[in-house]
C-alpha cells in the first residue's frame, strides 16, 4: 500500500503544492519589511473646475500632466500597486482670478484593495496652473462621410441632433477649432444609418486638434443619414376644362425641368414613375399661358438637386370668344361696422367656346358676385371677383376679374 502511494506521481504533485504555499504564508507572516520605490508617469486630475467656471475662469496650462510618485509599501502590497490605481489630483477650486498658481498635488492610495502599512513619504510637491479667463461660443455641427456609397445610391441631407455645439475653453483653445464635425466611417451604405457619432474638432488646416481642445457641452451627436436609390422620375401635370376649352383643346406644353432626381428606398422608388405638379384650369389661359408649380414629394424622398418649382407653358387652340358688358354685379358678406361703396359699375368679360352657343348669348346670362368677407381696411381696395355663367358647359368664362370698392367706416 505505503509502496503504491511512493510511487504515484499525483500524491507528489499534491505534496509538492502543499509545502510551497506553507512557505509562501510563512515569509508573508515573517519577512513582509516595507519597501520605497517610484511610481512614474501617474496622471494627474484635476479638482474643482466646476466652480473655476462658475467663476468665468479655466485651465489654461498645467505644468506636469503626469508626476513620479514614491511610495511606501510591504512586499505584500507592492505588486499591487501601480499607475493606474494610484491617483494623483490637483484642486484648483480655490483659484479666484486669471493668473498663476503653484498648488501642492495629492496622491491617493486605492480603496479597493487592502493598502494596509503602505503611505506617501513625500507629500508636499506642487505644480504650476495657469488660470485664464472661460470663453464660450456656440458652433454648428457638420456632417462627413469618411468612406463610401454603394453603386446606384445616393447619401441624402444629414439630420443631425443637436445641431449645436458649445465650446468652452480660453480664447486661444476656443480659437483653433474651425469646424466641429461628426465623423461616420463606413463603405458601401446601401440603407440609412442612424446612430451616435463622436464629435471631432478641426484647425484651419483640416488637422483634427487633439491637445489643448476647450471643452463641448456634449461629446456625441444622434446623426440620420438618409441613404436610397437614386431615380430620375418625369414630371406631369393634368388640365381641367375651363372657360369653354377642354384638355382635347391643348395644342401643346412643356414642362421645366422635365424631370427631377430623388432618393428613396428601393421599394418607393421602383413604384415611383411619375410625379404631379398638379392641375391648371384652362380657364385661366388665353391663347397660351405660363404657369409656376410646386413639386411635392413625399416625406421620405430626397429632392437631389433642391428644385421645388416647375414652370408650366401652355398653348391652346384658337377657339371663339364673345366680349359681355357686365353690370349685374353684388357684394356678400360685408364686415361689419363697414360701409362699401360700389365703384365699378361694369365690367368686360370674355366669353369663350362653341361658336353656336356664344351666339345664343348675352349679358343677362352673366353675373359677378364678390366676396368681402376679407375686407378689414378702409378706403379704395380692388377686389377679385367670381363671374358666374348661366349656360352649357360647351362656353366659359375667360381670365380672372377685379372690381374696385370703396370702405368707410
Amino acid at each position: 500500500m505505503l509502496e503504491r502511494l511512493r510511487e504515484s506521481r499525483g500524491v507528489y504533485i499534491f505534496f509538492s503544492i502543499f509545502l510551497a504555499l506553507v512557505f509562501w504564508l510563512y515569509v508573508r507572516e515573517v519577512d513582509d519589511s516595507t519597501q520605497r520605490w517610484t511610481v512614474y508617469n501617474v496622471p494627474v486630475q484635476l479638482v474643482g473646475e466646476r466652480m473655476l467656471e462658475e467663476r468665468g475662469l479655466t485651465v489654461s496650462e498645467i505644468s506636469q500632466d503626469t508626476v513620479d510618485v514614491e511610495v511606501q509599501a510591504p512586499i505584500s502590497v507592492r505588486n499591487s500597486l501601480n499607475r493606474s490605481n494610484i491617483t494623483v489630483s490637483l484642486d484648483v477650486s480655490n483659484c479666484t482670478a486669471a493668473g498663476e498658481y503653484e498648488i501642492l498635488w495629492v496622491a491617493k492610495l486605492p480603496t479597493n484593495i487592502n493598502t494596509t502599512g503602505s503611505y506617501f513619504p513625500e507629500q508636499n510637491q506642487s505644480l504650476r496652473v495657469t488660470i485664464d479667463t472661460l470663453v464660450t461660443e456656440t458652433r454648428p455641427v457638420e456632417f462627413q462621410l469618411e468612406g463610401s456609397v454603394a453603386d446606384g445610391y445616393q447619401a441624402g441631407t444629414p439630420e443631425i441632433q443637436p445641431e449645436t455645439v458649445e465650446l468652452s475653453g480660453t480664447q486661444e483653445q476656443v480659437e483653433q477649432v474651425k469646424r466641429v464635425v461628426a465623423v461616420l466611417s463606413a463603405e458601401n451604405l446601401d440603407e440609412t444609418y442612424a446612430g451616435t457619432l463622436p464629435l471631432k474638432l478641426f484647425d484651419q488646416n483640416g488637422a483634427v486638434i487633439t491637445t489643448q481642445q476647450p471643452s463641448l457641452s456634449v461629446e456625441a451627436v444622434y446623426v440620420t443619414l438618409p441613404v436610397g436609390v437614386i431615380k430620375e422620375v418625369p414630371l406631369t401635370v393634368e388640365f381641367v376644362a375651363g372657360g369653354g376649352a377642354t384638355p382635347e383643346d391643348v395644342l401643346s406644353y412643356k414642362i421645366t425641368p422635365e424631370s427631377i432626381t430623388v432618393v428613396g428606398s428601393k421599394e418607393e422608388t421602383d413604384a415611383l414613375t411619375e410625379i404631379s405638379v398638379g392641375s391648371i384650369d384652362l380657364s385661366t389661359i388665353v391663347g397660351s399661358g405660363k404657369k409656376s408649380m410646386p413639386i411635392s414629394l413625399s416625406p421620405t424622398l430626397e429632392n437631389v438637386l433642391g428644385i421645388t418649382e416647375a414652370t408650366v407653358e401652355v398653348e391652346l387652340k384658337e377657339l371663339p370668344t364673345r366680349t359681355f358688358t357686365v353690370s349685374n354685379i353684388s357684394l356678400i358678406n360685408q364686415p361689419a361696422g363697414y360701409t362699401v361703396e360700389l365703384m365699378t359699375q361694369e365690367r368686360l368679360v370674355v366669353v369663350r367656346g362653341d361658336e353656336t352657343e356664344l351666339g345664343q348669348l348675352d349679358a343677362s346670362k352673366l353675373r359677378i358676385v364678390a366676396d368681402l368677407s376679407n375686407l378689414n381696411a378702409t378706403g379704395q381696395s380692388s377686389v377679385k371677383v367670381q363671374v358666374y355663367l348661366d349656360a352649357s358647359d360647351a362656353v366659359g368664362v375667360v381670365g380672372e376679374y377685379t372690381i374696385n370698392v370703396n370702405v368707410s367706416k
